[in-house]
């Protein structure tokens, strides 16, 4: 059923990707901003088919529970980078505080608890107008903790309170209901399925804890996640630090499970420096890179890098080229409505280094900016690696972008009005020419993975199922690498990379499994038949092509 969800989504998402980056120069701003529309409605869709499955995999008792320890200080800086942004924008307070005798870590799924706290924050964030949210963590004490949590240890409270709509008191209870909501009414005004409570309620008791809800109507809610500090069936688990650098002993780039041959790419562990110039000291700007920072680099090391990551602030043009003169950096952020035209006289600055001429800034196009001041920053655009973006979602995701390239400058830039047909973009010189065979019963999924590999410069052969896979491979003396779907008619992926291994000629072709990432056991199938390394779907173009790269260039 996974299989059959992701499949037509991951055309979907590879396509609007492809349209939204506008490779050959050819579409309009518009054009480009719906194809980043329908990106981001099928990440949507694809977050909906996660919260279903995870519901499934609960209530069948097929969900596992990975313990670890896990430090509150790192959990607390991934909660404040990830919502403060969101509040922001919304104009609400947005508090984290800790109780002076709250233990320093907790031995639990750290990806289920942050899980459940996204949940819980999305959905106070989403249901406040006025006002603020926050998140307390407090040791709790035993007459509150609800009926079914154990009293053998100490237990911790995550509080997340709002001065959002409320909850009418009978129907606190049906909130945590699947596809459930506080009434029709809420549902068409706010949107959402209605999974994130109930999953966030059976998630916590597969952790040993509870989740609880508080309401009035008009005034805000409060919602507490209850968890043991420690259990004693999670006692010989690893410490943290150990699981997120567990790559040597088996796990791919990705951090999951494959083959000890498989290195992390390097891409991901290079520091790279962000400057943001804005008029405040770690302002709204700052917040929404480190915000793209934590996505990036989910495991922070030290204060001010996250896991490679190093974000600098300037609030002035002379700031920013002292820091810019001083080391290297990825890429810029620029806040445009600086007062005294401090936008402007830093591009200016930066003009006139040849040094920093291919390096990409990301340039914030704040509503109020005057129209005369927009148009000469559009022209500048025009005429340097500069992107006027809007939307600080889109920001968010542009540097993101940015900071997971190689060098600065590899990725390609907006469409401007003005662009012009020879910016096309030039084929990579370390695939060009190389031929790859796709192997896929879905013509939706050749046609997209075809479109990626020939933006690159690479030829492309297809086949329908492992049988005609095999047949293409040996009428193809110059294939260099295979793209294997797992889940095909006639000869399944699993049985065709096993008969290839079984040729002498194939047993060092590099061959890619293309799983379903919710499917258990497709990994580790897939590495047992004999593929090298594995992508799950939906693909993201850019860890495709980054893993294609690896394996031809090794």
């Amino acid at each position: 059923m996974s299989h059959e969800l992701r499949t037509p989504l991951n055309s979907l998402l590879i396509l609007a990707q492809l349209l939204a980056q506008n490779p050959t120069r050819n579409l309009t701003p518009k054009q480009v901003e719906y194809a980043g529309i329908i990106h981001s409605a099928g990440s949507d869709l694809l977050q909906l088919i996660n919260d279903i499955l995870d519901l499934s995999k609960v209530e069948a008792g097929k969900m596992d529970i990975n313990p670890e320890r896990v430090h509150l200080p790192q959990l607390l800086e991934y909660v404040d980078a990830t919502f403060r942004p969101m509040t922001t924008q919304k104009s609400l307070d947005f508090t984290v505080t800790t109780a002076p005798d709250a233990p320093d870590d907790l031995l639990t799924d750290d990806s289920r608890l942050r899980q459940i706290l996204r949940n819980l924050l999305s959905n106070a964030v989403k249901f406040t107008e006025r006002g603020g949210v926050e998140l307390r963590i407090e040791p709790a004490t035993a007459p509150e903790l609800p009926a079914g949590v154990s009293r053998r240890g100490p237990m911790l409270a995550f509080r997340v309170r709002d001065t959002g709509i409320g909850i009418p008191e009978q129907q606190l209870e049906s909130v945590f209901g699947a596809f459930q909501q506080a009434d029709g009414t809420t549902s068409r005004k706010y949107g959402g399925t209605g999974l994130g409570l109930s999953i966030s309620r059976e998630i916590a008791q597969l952790l040993g804890g509870a989740v609880t809800a508080e309401s009035t109507p008009g005034q805000g809610s409060t919602f507490t996640l209850y968890l043991p500090v420690s259990r004693a069936d999670y006692e010989d688990a690893p410490p943290a630090d150990e699981a997120v650098t567990a790559s040597p002993e088996g796990t791919s780039a990705t951090g999951e499970p494959g083959r000890r041959d498989t290195p992390a790419l390097p891409a991901q562990r290079r520091t790279r420096r962000l400057l943001v110039i804005e008029e405040r000291p770690n302002g709204l700007l700052s917040l929404v890179a480190e915000s793209a920072d934590r996505d990036f680099a989910p495991h922070p090391h030290a204060p001010g890098e996250r896991g490679g990551i190093q974000v600098v602030g300037a609030t002035s043009s002379r700031e920013a080229a002292a820091a810019l003169a001083s080391d290297a950096f990825h890429c810029v952020v620029l806040e445009l409505d600086m007062p005294d035209g401090e936008a402007l006289r830093f591009l200016d600055a930066l003009d006139g280094d040849p040094a920093l001429s291919s390096l990409p800034v990301l340039a914030h196009n704040n509503p109020r900016v005057r129209t005369g001041r927009e148009e000469a920053l559009r022209e500048r655009a025009a005429s340097r690696r500069v992107e006027l973006l809007s939307s600080l979602d889109e920001l968010r995701e542009r540097i993101a972008l940015h900071l997971s390239a190689e060098q600065p400058g590899d990725v390609l830039p907006l469409v401007h009005p003005d662009a012009r047909q020879q910016d096309a973009h030039v084929p990579d010189g370390d695939l060009a020419g190389r031929t790859v065979l796709v192997v896929d019963d879905d013509a939706r999924n050749l046609f997209a993975l075809s479109g990626v590999l020939e933006l690159h410069g690479m030829r492309v052969l297809h086949a329908e199922d492992g049988r005609k896979g095999i047949d293409a491979l040996t009428g193809n003396a110059d294939v260099d690498l295979i793209l294997m779907d797992v889940m095909m008619p006639e000869l399944d992926g699993y049985a065709a990379t096993a008969e290839i291994r079984r040729m002498p000629a194939y047993e060092a072709l590099p061959i890619i499994a293309v799983t379903a990432k919710a499917m258990p056991g497709d990994r580790e199938k897939s590495l047992a038949a004999g593929a090298s390394d594995y992508v799950t779907k939906p693909v993201d173009a850019d860890d495709l092509i980054a893993r294609v790269r690896h394996w031809l260039t090794r």
